[in-house]
């Protein structure tokens, strides 16, 4: 499929090449972070959105701090499993 413009063609993979190399060129946080999926539980969500209500920081980004201070300071999880 094409798209005129202004008296030129561009193909759609040509405008979602540029579109891309767009974003990554002017997005400071492109190669500084990475999109994951995780599952949490709710109370771990209310927690931090509550926490969020009182800082004013989005409760994703206290998430990432807390996720990012554990693993500066190489905490590690101690796990007693009851049978």
């Amino acid at each position: 499929m094409t798209k005129t413009r202004r008296g030129f063609r561009f193909s759609v993979s040509t405008i979602s090449f540029a579109i891309g190399i767009r974003r990554l060129l002017w997005n400071p946080y492109a190669n500084k972070k990475k999109a994951v999926g995780i599952n949490l539980s709710p109370q771990v969500v209310d927690y931090f959105k509550e926490l969020a209500g009182e800082t004013g920081l989005p409760y994703q980004k206290l998430i990432d701090l807390y996720l990012l201070d554990c693993a500066k300071r190489r905490r590690k999880l101690s796990l007693k499993w009851v049978a």
